[in-house]
């Protein structure tokens, strides 16, 4: 399963934090925060079977304080790397590989080697991300509307699945031949996971068994017929989240019960964009202090700004700003917040924005910098 990666690196990102204290039969624990000062690492995911797609991951660093991106390499060996997550102890990267036989790999950053890439059971992973104890990897293929679990083990590397579940119920939205998993993430209480799935426009609940890494059906949330939701993103607070409905350009609001895990999906809502050309709501991002929300927009090419209001549980549209580039695919925050990163899939470009987390505001942090088929930018 091991491989050594290809890598040509300039500048090499900084190295990972030291190991934390645990116990020897304890989950790996999250690092503690550090000061952003001196260049970070900064990764970006692609695709590498299309034309003008890139060769691998690509490895860059960005200033924290100014924002401008430097330096190129590429990890090589993974295939259509198309979306990206970090180990919460900062060790490990994660990549999934987004082809019909979909899998997922798992990198050591310390040396950029290859641990191993495992099956993900389905067709075009295109979502991956880590429960916060850092011992389940969780996401979700597209093509065949189904999520899978896998274990970590303490260097990092992945074992074989342990679960595997097909959203077959309800059936597909208008417009839609099946489901379409997009998203799998762990709420804020930590003991439950939610797949959004575009195909049945349905967000899905499950309680993870943290001892086998099994899947429990515990509840299901439906949007408007043809919403098409994309990803949801949790207020700080933990009691409500952010959807993106990406086939009939709306957002919504939604309550979660973090006892039962029952999400409540609310009204649609504008996204701000001109209606000028066809708007496909990407992601949202939310400050830390749970003030500002910020949307990315392909086909508007924008990033629509609201401010968070009465405790998370409404947005209010403050309006857009230009993303400087095509299609942008995902957004990111830099792990202090001051810095947004935008990959922007059809320029070939990732944007960097100052974040005003007092204001909401989004001011543009230089020149863009190119990179083939930007579709996942990852700060650390």
């Amino acid at each position: 399963m091991a491989g050594t990666a290809a890598v040509v690196v300039v500048p090499s990102p900084a190295a990972p934090p030291p190991d934390s204290p645990r116990r020897a039969d304890a989950p790996r624990s999250a690092a503690p925060p550090r000061a952003q000062s001196g260049p970070r690492p900064l990764y970006v995911g692609t695709y590498t079977s299309v034309d003008g797609g890139g060769t691998g991951i690509a490895l860059t660093s960005y200033d924290p304080v100014t924002g401008r991106i430097s330096g190129s390499g590429t990890l090589t060996g993974i295939p259509d790397p198309s979306y990206l997550a970090v180990h919460p102890d900062g060790r490990t990267l994660y990549a999934v590989d987004e082809r019909d036989d979909g899998g997922v790999t798992a990198v050591r950053l310390a040396d950029r080697r290859i641990l191993g890439t495992r099956n993900t059971g389905g067709a075009g992973p295109c979502h991956l991300s880590v429960h916060p104890s850092g011992r389940w990897l969780l996401s979700a293929n597209y093509g065949s509307g189904s999520v899978a679990v896998h274990p970590i083990d303490a260097t990092g590397a992945l074992g074989e699945r342990t679960d595997l579940v097909t959203h077959s119920s309800p059936a597909p939205g208008p417009g839609q031949q099946g489901p379409h998993a997009h998203q799998f993430i762990t709420a804020p209480d930590g003991g439950h996971v939610l797949a959004v799935d575009l195909g049945t426009d349905t967000v899905y609940t499950y309680r993870l068994d943290e001892a086998e890494g099994t899947l429990k059906d515990v509840a299901q949330a439906h949007t408007r017929p043809g919403a098409g939701p994309r990803h949801l993103t949790f207020h700080p607070g933990g009691r409500y989240a952010y959807l993106a409905n990406e086939v009939d350009d709306t957002a919504v609001v939604c309550s979660y019960d973090p006892p039962s895990g029952r999400l409540t999906i609310g009204a649609p809502q504008s996204t701000g964009s001109a209606g000028t050309t066809t708007n496909y709501p990407a992601q949202f991002q939310v400050t830390a202090n749970g003030r500002y929300a910020f949307l990315a927009n392909r086909g508007d090419n924008s990033l629509t700004r609201y401010a968070v209001e009465a405790g998370g549980a409404r947005l209010r549209l403050l309006g857009t700003v230009p993303v400087d580039g095509d299609f942008p695919r995902q957004i990111a925050l830099s792990p202090d917040g001051t810095l947004l990163f935008a990959a922007n899939q059809h320029s070939g470009t990732v944007t960097v924005f100052h974040v005003d987390s007092s204001a909401g505001e989004l001011t543009p942090a230089g020149e863009p910098f190119a990179s083939p088929v930007a579709v996942c930018a990852l700060p650390l």
